[in-house]
C-alpha cells in the first residue's frame, strides 16, 4: 500500500456499496417487518424470528472473508454478496405476498430468504471493509469509517422515502415490484463502485494478493486470528459494547411513552434527535481522526473507549431522568446519547480497519469476519435482550420507570467494561498471529514453495 492509499473519490465509491446494502437492507428489516404485522396481521415475533436469523447466520463471516483473503480478490466476493442479498430481499417481497394465500408456505419461504439475506450481508459487507483495512492508509481510517457509515445510512434514508412513494396505494405485487427494482439497482451501483479498485490499488503499490503457497485452512487461520491477544480482546470488546449499544434501541421509545407520556409522533421525533448526535460524533471523530493535531490529541482506540464511557454516563442519566419524570429535560439527553454513541461507533470501525490492516498481509478478511461475527451476534441478542430485561423487572417490581431504568443501568456497566476493554488494547501482549504467519512465510520461502 503507498502512504497514501486509496484516494478520497474511491473510498467514496467504495461507500456506494454500504449505500446498495442500507438500501435493500431496510426495505427487509422496516418495509417488509411492517407488512407482516400490520397489513397481514401476522405476530410481531415473526419478523423479529427473521431479523435475528439474518444475523445469526453472519457468524459464519469469519468463513467469508477467509475466502475472499486466499482468492487475493474481495470485489468478487462484494458483488457476489450483494447479489445473494438483492436475491434474498426479493424472495422474502414474494414470501410476504405468498403469506397472503398460504400462510404457512409463505413463513417456510420467508425463512430461506432471510438465510440468503444474512448470507449476502455477511459476505459482501466483511469483504468490503477487508478491502478498506488493506488499502485504506492509517490517518484516513477514521474519515473512511465515517464515510462509509453515513452513506448506508442514506442508503437507507432515501431507500425509505423513495420506495415508500410507489408502494402507495400498497398491494403485495407493488413491495415486490418496488424490491426487485430496488435489488437490481443496488447491484449494477455496487459492481460500478467496484470496478478497477483493486486494480489501481496494486498500480500504486498496494498488498498484493496472497500467494497460493502462503494459504491457510480456514480453521488454521481462524486459530490464528483467536491466538492473537489483541484481535481476541478486540472481538471480546466488540461483542460487549454492540450488546450494549444495540439493546437501547427497542426501549428507548417505549420508555419515553410510559415514563414521561410522550406520544408516538413525539417518540419518534426524540429517535431522530437522537440520530442527529449521533451524526455530530461520527463528523467529531473523523476531522479529529484526519487530522494532525486531532491525532497528536487522542488516538482512535482513545477515542473508542472515551465513547464508551461518554455512552454509560449518557445512560446513567436517563436512569436518573426516570425517577425525577416528565420534569426531566429529556431531549438533551438523548442527544447526548446519540453523540456519544457515534463517537464510539466510528471510532471503533476505524480502531477495526486499523487492526485489520496492521495485521499479517493477506489476512484482512478473516480478521473483520471475526469481529463482524462477533457484532452480527451482539445485534441478534441486544434487541431481545433488552426487551427480555425490561418485561422481567417489570413482572418483579411493577413499576416501568424502575424497570426501564434498572436496563439501562445494565448497558451503563456494560459500557465501562467495554471501555476497560477497549484500553487495555494496547497494553496486550505480542501480535502472536503475526509471529505465526512470518514463520510460515520464511518457512515457504526456505524451502522454495
Amino acid at each position: 500500500m503507498t502512504s497514501n492509499g486509496l484516494s478520497w473519490i474511491s473510498i467514496v465509491r467504495l461507500g456506494l456499496v454500504q449505500t446498495a446494502l442500507g438500501a435493500i437492507v431496510v426495505l427487509t428489516t422496516s418495509t417488509i417487518n411492517r407488512v407482516m404485522i400490520v397489513e397481514l396481521a401476522m405476530p410481531a415475533m415473526l419478523p423479529g424470528a427473521l431479523v435475528a436469523i439474518h444475523y445469526m447466520i453472519q457468524i459464519l463471516r469469519p468463513r467469508w472473508g477467509h475466502g475472499s483473503d486466499v482468492g487475493g480478490r474481495r470485489a468478487p466476493w462484494i458483488i457476489g454478496g450483494m447479489a445473494i442479498l438483492a436475491l434474498g430481499a426479493t424472495m422474502a417481497a414474494g414470501a410476504t405476498a405468498w403469506m397472503e394465500v398460504q400462510t404457512m408456505a409463505g413463513v417456510g419461504l420467508s425463512l430461506v430468504a432471510f438465510i440468503l439475506i444474512g448470507i449476502g450481508v455477511g459476505a459482501s459487507g466483511t469483504s468490503l471493509l477487508a478491502l478498506l483495512a488493506a488499502e485504506v492508509a492509517p490517518e484516513r481510517r477514521a474519515a473512511a469509517a465515517t464515510i462509509v457509515w453515513l452513506m448506508m445510512i442514506a442508503g437507507m434514508a432515501v431507500t425509505a422515502a423513495t420506495a415508500g412513494s410507489f408502494l402507495d396505494p400498497f398491494t403485495t405485487t407493488r413491495l415486490i415490484v418496488v424490491t426487485a427494482t430496488v435489488a437490481t439497482m443496488a447491484i449494477a451501483l455496487t459492481s460500478l463502485a467496484v470496478l478497477g479498485i483493486e486494480s489501481k490499488a496494486r498500480a500504486g503499490g498496494a498488498a498484493a494478493p496472497v500467494k497460493p503457497q502462503e494459504e491457510l485452512a480456514f480453521m488454521t487461520a481462524l486459530r490464528d486470528v483467536w491466538n492473537d491477544p489483541k484481535a481476541r480482546r478486540f472481538g471480546i470488546f466488540v461483542f460487549v459494547s454492540m450488546l450494549a449499544f444495540s439493546a437501547q434501541d427497542l426501549i428507548l421509545e417505549p420508555f419515553a411513552g410510559l415514563v414521561f407520556g410522550l406520544t408516538p409522533g413525539e417518540s419518534t421525533r426524540l429517535s431522530g434527535v437522537q440520530h442527529s448526535g449521533v451524526l455530530l460524533g461520527m463528523i467529531l471523530v473523523a476531522i479529529a481522526g484526519s487530522t494532525r493535531v486531532g491525532r497528536q490529541i487522542a488516538s482512535l482506540r482513545t477515542w473508542t473507549a472515551g465513547g464508551c464511557v461518554a455512552s454509560a454516563v449518557a445512560l446513567f442519566i436517563l436512569v436518573a431522568g426516570g425517577y425525577i419524570g416528565p420534569g426531566f429535560p429529556l431531549k438533551p439527553a438523548v442527544f447526548f446519547l446519540g453523540f456519544s454513541n457515534g463517537i464510539f461507533a466510528v471510532a471503533a470501525i476505524g480502531s477495526m480497519m486499523g487492526l485489520a490492516g496492521d495485521g499479517p498481509q493477506g489476512r484482512e478478511g478473516i480478521r473483520m469476519g471475526f469481529w463482524g461475527a462477533a457484532q452480527a451476534i451482539a445485534f441478534g441478542l441486544g434487541g431481545f435482550v433488552g426487551t427480555a430485561g425490561v418485561d422481567l423487572a417489570r413482572a418483579i417490581v411493577g413499576s416501568p420507570a424502575i424497570a426501564y431504568t434498572s436496563v439501562f443501568a445494565a448497558e451503563a456497566l456494560m459500557f465501562l467494561l467495554a471501555a476497560f476493554l477497549a484500553a487495555r488494547l494496547d497494553h496486550a501482549p505480542q501480535d502472536q498471529s503475526s509471529q505465526l504467519a512470518r514463520g510460515r512465510s520464511l518457512a515457504a520461502g526456505a524451502t522454495g514453495r
